[in-house]
């Protein structure tokens, strides 16, 4: 059963660059839609080249509207820390500056509320041997990425970034969460 349009929620998060964290979220059971964009940052109308000189003070996200009826914010959100590394400030492995921080940008105080339970658990799993320094604040000045994007790990599986940080992201979410993934 699916929810109705009123009952769908969105959640915003950035764990790095978005090619990544877009090839994981669109293989998600009740994720509807993934789109690559920019938020929480200072300009209006952001493009791809002023992000990257850290500038506009945006992150890369992705923004997902979900059905809570097939998967809850708590499961999205354990995805989001098994995918990307949640300890390192302003940088996902290779890549760095504030566009790469790791956010959780809510849009319900009830996510709010989620993100700060599930990133407890985390620190109480002993799983990082770093404390988490994921921000979690409610979703401002959001502008969707170029259209070019969009969908960038499905439309060029064999480019060197996806072949060597994407996929194995999209692998270790389908071995960690294969009762999540869409058939």
């Amino acid at each position: 059963m699916t929810a109705s349009p009123n009952a769908l929620q969105t959640i915003t998060l950035g764990g790095g660059c978005f090619w990544c964290t877009e090839a994981v979220y669109v293989q998600v059971k009740g994720v509807l839609d993934v789109e690559s964009g920019y938020s929480n940052g200072q300009v209006q109308h952001p493009a791809y080249e002023d992000v990257c000189t850290g500038r506009t003070g945006h992150s890369e996200v992705v923004k997902l509207v979900y059905d809570p009826t097939q998967i809850s914010t708590h499961e999205i959100l354990e995805i989001f820390f098994v995918i990307h590394d949640p300890t390192t400030l302003n940088r996902q492995g290779n890549d760095s500056g504030t566009q790469y921080r790791s956010g959780i940008y809510f849009s319900t105080p009830e996510q709010q509320a989620v993100a700060r339970e599930v990133m407890a658990e985390m620190a109480a799993s002993g799983v990082y041997s770093r404390p988490l320094v994921t921000e979690v604040v409610p979703l401002s000045n959001y502008w969707t990425a170029e259209e070019y994007h969009q969908d960038f790990f499905q439309r060029n599986p064999d480019q060197g970034y996806c072949m060597a940080v994407a996929a194995p992201k999209v692998a270790k979410f389908r071995k960690t969460f294969a009762r999540l993934q869409k058939v």
